[in-house]
């Protein structure tokens, strides 16, 4: 952002003052508007400036905003006008947490398993086998237990009668668990006696003692370190590129990768220098590779409005849709099972000290209410130790909360990102948690009510990205067959989509630049088919994305 800036505001009324921009680097005497988009219906979540019907853009971001008389009397010869015939307009869309360059690589190599049907997922690795050479692995993701007809997970059985002849891993859409085949197993070296690793587990058939090939957690990990990666440069690039068309296509102009490494962030830059990257990226860098980071003098906020480095990203529990987050009360149905604890509390701090004091953001994966309570520990301790003002502790997920969580994220000038799209896609693993529990979980009113700023967040891989499924989900707090997950939960639209861009914005310190449709921002916006605010709640699912601005240029038209 500029370092001057004024902004003039004349008159009001329903459709907003007109604001223009003005700055050392943008006179409007010297600047006219390169692209004028009018005759529009423009939601801008600025709350001085809420409606407007036109736009002027200049050098990539937003240079006035009125009236449709007010914003044209700004053009000149040069300017190209766009009329969008009333479309309803929103500031782009910020997806908090994610994984786009990991999703990006896996869309590339790995078979997508995202099936309804235990036979189409074995059909769709067999075919990828007889493509592979003999011993090389055959790799499945998106893969989800409850998704599929029969109503029942893999078994190693079965995944070794289709693929015998090469080992298989198949990750779970939630990325904490895996299936695997018995030349898998062997390869990892391990066998029906090998104790659990630390922070995971190994499962057996209560019945033999056998493995049963589901590895969860630290136990996956086990496989995930013997497994080559031969991808080249230039395939994170074409990672990158892929999984930013697919994002952009829905409405999303920027993301956060929440477990990024060097090679990711490199991946991001070559994709912009490549003319690729459709979408902004602030990238955690996960703890394993802070040695790295930290000797290089790299710090939360390094880069530019393109890419830029996030927090540090740890992990503390275990995941909601594969049930292994950790809990204080076990799950329904099994009453010996709390979850799993990742990261004992004394190697998280440790972990979050170092870079703490070197000057970064931290972002946990905590999930159940045990695994926030642990983090926040960790950050309060953190906080009166080596105190730090506007810190934004993020905690990335944290899910299943009560009232004194939610006090101490408070007192910390905590950012969650729960899960967005979760009560409409993932509605069936809910009875796992409870009607009491789920009314605590992705619990936005109550964040909201709390005076605290909930981003927006798919996970991507784990949930779906789209952001009209997320507003939805939000604001019905509905599943796919119409159930409904926690009501007590549920947040009006524009909340809804605020929480959707500018709490994004903030989540990343860049509010001043992005997250809203005002002067001097980024011109970063989605056109809607239909009227998001005349829609019926239950079908917002179903409003097409007509277009998608990245700085003042359209990277998606339908």
């Amino acid at each position: 952002m500029p370092a001057s800036r004024r902004e003039f505001v004349y008159g009001m009324g329903a459709i907003g003052a007109f604001t223009l921009f003005s700055s050392d680097l943008f006179s409007i005497d010297r600047t006219e508007p390169e692209l004028i988009l009018y005759n529009v219906n423009f939601w801008t979540v600025n709350p001085r400036q809420p409606r407007a019907q036109a736009v002027a853009i200049s050098g990539g971001r937003f240079l006035a905003i009125g009236s449709n008389d007010e914003v044209l009397a700004l053009a000149a010869g040069n300017a190209k006008k766009i009329d969008l015939g009333g479309k309803t307009v929103l500031p782009g869309f910020i997806d908090a947490h994610s994984h786009p360059a990991e999703a990006g690589l896996s869309h590339l190599r790995m078979v997508d398993c995202d099936l309804r049907s235990v036979a189409e997922i074995l059909k769709a690795l067999r075919e990828r086998a007889s493509k592979t050479p003999p011993g090389e692995w055959v790799l499945g993701f998106k893969y989800d237990d409850t998704k599929t007809s029969e109503g029942r997970p893999l078994t190693r059985a079965e995944l070794d009668a289709a693929v015998p002849d090469h080992p298989v891993f198949v990750q779970h859409r939630g990325g904490h668990t895996a299936w695997v085949n018995s030349p898998a197993i062997k390869l990892a070296k391990i066998d029906d006696r090998t104790p659990d690793p630390p922070g995971g587990s190994y499962d057996h058939d209560p019945a033999t003692g056998r493995l049963t090939g589901h590895v969860r957690e630290n136990g996956r990990v086990t496989f995930e370190k013997i497994i080559p990666s031969n991808f080249t440069r230039d395939d994170h690039r074409e990672g990158a590129r892929l999984i930013s068309q697919m994002m952009t296509r829905t409405g999303i102009t920027s993301v956060t990768d929440a477990m990024g490494t060097p090679e990711d962030l490199r991946a991001y830059q070559d994709a912009r220098e490549a003319g690729q990257l459709k979408m902004r990226v602030y990238c955690h860098i996960y703890q394993a590779f802070m040695d790295q980071m930290l000797a290089a003098g790299v710090k939360t906020g390094l880069g530019d409005e393109w890419v830029k480095v996030g927090a540090q990203k740890m992990i503390c529990d275990g995941s909601i849709s594969e049930r292994t987050a950790r809990l204080s009360q076990p799950y329904i149905g099994r009453p010996d099972d709390f979850g799993i604890l990742v990261t004992p509390e004394e190697e998280l701090y440790q972990q979050a000290r170092k870079a703490h004091a070197a000057g970064w953001q931290l972002g946990t994966h905590a999930n159940g209410d045990v695994g926030i309570d642990i983090t926040l520990r960790v950050y309060e301790r953190l906080q009166k130790e080596l105190p730090r003002k506007d810190a934004r502790y993020r905690l990335e997920h944290c899910t299943v909360v009560n009232d004194s969580l939610i006090a101490r994220i408070k007192a910390l000038g905590g950012i969650p990102t729960p899960f967005s799209t979760y009560a409409y896609y993932h509605g069936e693993k809910m009875k796992e948690y409870g009607a009491d529990r789920v009314n605590h979980m992705f619990a936005l009113r109550s964040f909201i009510d709390a005076g605290i700023r909930p981003t927006q967040a798919s996970d991507y891989p784990p949930g779906p990205f789209e952001p009209m499924m997320a507003l939805q989900s939000e604001v019905t707090r509905t599943d796919a067959k119409g159930n409904v997950w926690g009501p007590q939960q549920k947040i009006a639209l524009e909340e809804a989509i605020r929480v959707g861009t500018m709490n994004g914005a903030y989540a990343s310190f860049e509010e001043s630049l992005k997250g809203s449709i005002e002067p001097g921002k980024l011109a970063d916006l989605v056109v809607l088919g239909r009227d998001v605010f005349k829609e019926d709640p239950y079908n917002i699912i179903n409003i097409p994305i007509e277009r998608t601005m990245v700085d003042g240029r359209w990277v998606w038209e339908s």
